[in-house]
């Protein structure tokens, strides 16, 4: 077990050097760079930079070097913690990053558990009560939040909760909280607010992971071990929880992985619509205006919570399922 996670740490640093790359050569796909968008923010205004400023401006972002060399000073300076500087909001891109990132992590972590607390036993009901009027109910709730992205559940919400109960439902905080410093009135607020993120976001995903181990657990529950467990007089708690679940939970845990870009993803959107400060909109916002520190280090940051998060998937498989370790 030592040696596999030891293999699997290390597999992370190719894997992010080749992430970096790409990310790196995509927010340079697009025509013009920081420079050209800053000239033409201030031709807007009116104001004629000299060459002199302009060349400044390009050696401060270091696009008077070659190609590679850039990549080079950006990745470089990643790995030491000094992420760059926006123009845009005219902050360091550090400032920008660490204040938003603890409530993506916030919404997608809750999102996650809140999948899991449903999916799991949801999963289990259906498969155990095949074509009953529950499993029905439940298969129909799972197709309708399949079906439904989660940027049109938060345009629902916030319409029903402005129409029901004459409230705002976007933000993560109330008026009287939203600048003030972190206290436990304004933890507790947060958490007041939450929730619904949490569910909007996670919704889609505990609906396609009941699928999932319904399909899983109704394959298990109809091979011979069980048939034969049954027939010796196990307990139908036992007989359902002991093997069959243990079993039909391996797809379930191995989806970690996958559902955290889907999580992340989902959270941008909802964030847009609700206005939650993540870091979703600062992303959006930081593509359009070719803000390439900014852009590339929310990129880089999302790709690494997806490689953990594959990581940690892997590692809950093996601690699960005795196979992979003994393999």
């Amino acid at each position: 077990m030592r040696s596999y996670v030891l293999s699997r740490l290390l597999g992370l640093i190719p894997t992010l050097a080749i992430i970096s790359v790409i990310i790196f050569a995509v927010i340079q796909l697009p025509e013009g760079d920081v420079v050209s968008s800053t000239l033409d923010r201030l031709a807007a205004q009116g104001i004629a930079p000299t060459e002199e400023y302009v060349q400044n401006l390009r050696a401060q972002y270091n696009l008077d070097k070659h190609m590679a060399l850039q990549y080079l000073y950006w990745a470089g300076n990643f790995l030491t913690g000094d992420m760059g500087y926006s123009y845009v909001f005219e902050r360091p891109v550090n400032d920008l990053v660490w204040e938003r990132l603890g409530y993506t992590l916030s919404i997608t972590v809750s999102a996650l558990l809140f999948t899991w607390i449903v999916a799991l036993p949801i999963g289990i009901y259906s498969a155990v009560r095949q074509y009953s009027i529950g499993d029905y109910v439940m298969t129909t709730i799972a197709l309708v939040g399949l079906a439904t992205p989660p940027f049109l559940l938060a345009l629902i919400f916030m319409h029903l909760g402005f129409e029901w109960f004459g409230v705002s439902t976007g933000g993560l905080f109330s008026p009287e909280y939203e600048d003030a410093a972190w206290s436990w009135g304004r933890v507790v607020d947060m958490l007041a607010h939450l929730w619904l993120p949490m569910v909007i976001v996670g919704l889609g995903s505990a609906a396609f992971t009941m699928r999932i181990l319904r399909a899983n657990l109704l394959d298990e529950l109809n091979k011979p071990y069980v048939v034969t467990a049954r027939a010796k007089g196990v307990g139908p708690v036992k007989l359902v929880l002991k093997y069959p679940v243990r079993i039909a939970i391996n797809p379930f845990i191995s989806n970690i992985g996958l559902m955290l870009p889907a999580l992340v993803s989902g959270e941008a959107l909802v964030s847009l619509v609700m206005g939650l400060p993540t870091i979703g909109p600062l992303l959006l916002q930081s593509l359009l205006n070719q803000d390439m520190f900014l852009a590339g280090s929310l990129l880089m940051w999302l790709a690494i919570l997806t490689v953990v998060g594959i990581l940690l998937s892997d590692l809950l498989l093996a601690w699960v399922d005795p196979r992979i370790r003994f393999e």
